[in-house]
């Protein structure tokens, strides 16, 4: 990572205290020597006392060119020992930035600097071995200390960078589920209002088109429609619940239907005025609700397919399986011949919200044109266990 992007800007209480800091290392550095100075040459005091401030003023810049400042103070530092605060301040900077090869040369100037107006220091007593060990470890502190304040600023950079990106990849998904969620809607609905507003597209037509119905096939119509139109609403009621915040908004009206409603189903057809012939088989044991759910979803879209592209056809719909070999469902019908002015739009949704259906399901569903000119639609659902 790059330094420039985990270094934190500096408020002005930072560059404060930091001037402070700097200011106190440098009053304890020269303290001892400014005496002398002003005593014997009082030159040396303002020229040491000048590059200290000088050096202070210039350490404000060690965010826009940190190897530069840092040398240059290291430098200057040999000849004014109250330039040691700046010098210290800029090699801990310098030492945020964790590039040793910018850290080694600074550092290695910065001792030789310490060491030098050490010796060059007419009231200190100290020798060389004394004055060189306490500089090296002086140099080191400084830069182990800039080490672990980069080290901590890249690590809450890091951290904070992870947070930034999971927030991101959760809002993602987030808006993918809420895609997801519309598209299961959407087949959803398909599912469940295509077979009633096909019922009604039927039986409409005939009150357009039929000319010689008596007042009470007349009434027996409408009322097939108000009834399928209610139960219309009330399935779309059902699907549309769970878009609202009412706990009690999502809850059907009617139980979800089943294995069971397959009879039902059948005969609403042919009440319609569609040909089918069922077969079905006589179980051991009930079809599991999830899977007869699914068998159900099944057939109605068979069936309303035929009802929409193939109305004057005959369609078959055969249920076989045990719960040892799975459950087969077939729906075979003839494709009508020529164009039907009055033909639902296909919405290309319908095989593919019962294929994704029948793939949770564990299951496989298979769509073709035989030879014959006839559709095949057949899903095999296991028997869960």
């Amino acid at each position: 990572m790059d330094p420039a992007d985990y270094q934190p800007p500096l408020t002005v209480w930072g560059h404060v205290w930091r001037t402070l800091l700097a200011m106190a290392i440098a009053g304890a550095a020269w303290s001892a020597m400014a005496g002398w100075q002003w005593d014997h040459a009082r030159w040396w005091f303002f020229l040491d006392l000048g590059l200290g401030l000088g050096l202070i003023v210039l350490s404000f810049a060690r965010r826009r060119f940190p190897v530069s400042v840092a040398a240059v103070t290291a430098v200057l530092s040999a000849a004014s020992a109250s330039a040691g605060g700046a010098a210290t301040l800029t090699l801990a900077s310098l030492s945020t930035r964790r590039r040793w090869r910018e850290i080694l040369p600074v550092a290695v100037l910065s001792l030789a600097a310490a060491i030098a107006v050490e010796y060059a220091d007419p009231a200190s007593v100290d020798d060389w071995r004394v004055i060189i060990p306490l500089s090296v470890a002086f140099v080191g502190i400084t830069v182990a200390f800039g080490l672990y304040i980069g080290s901590r600023r890249e690590l809450l950079a890091t951290l904070r960078e992870r947070a930034e990106r999971a927030e991101t990849e959760q809002s993602l998904r987030v808006r993918q589920a809420r895609i997801a969620e519309r598209a299961r809607i959407a087949r959803e609905m398909h599912d469940v209002l295509a077979h009633r507003i096909s019922l009604l597209t039927l039986h409409a037509g005939a009150l357009a088109y039929r000319e010689d119905l008596d007042s009470h096939e007349v009434r027996k119509a409408a009322g097939i429609i108000q009834d399928t139109s209610h139960q219309a609403l009330v399935e779309l009621r059902e699907v549309l619940g769970v878009l609202r915040e009412g706990p009690g908004d999502a809850l059907p009206e009617l139980p979800q239907p089943d294995a069971d409603d397959l009879p039902e189903l059948i005969a609403e057809a042919r009440a319609a005025g569609l040909r089918i012939h069922y077969e079905d088989a006589h179980w051991p044991s009930a079809i599991p609700i999830a899977t007869g759910r699914t068998l159900y979803r099944i057939a109605q879209e068979g069936i309303t397919n035929a009802r929409k592209h193939a109305r004057d056809t005959l369609v078959t719909v055969v249920l076989t399986g045990s719960p040892r070999d799975g459950l087969t469902l077939r729906l075979d019908n003839p494709l009508r011949v020529g164009t039907d002015p009055h033909r639902a739009p296909e919405s290309g949704l319908g095989l593919v919200g019962i294929a994704e259906r029948v793939e949770l399901a564990g299951g496989r569903l298979t769509h073709s044109v035989t030879p014959a000119r006839r559709f095949v639609l057949e899903a095999w659902l296991p028997w869960p266990s």
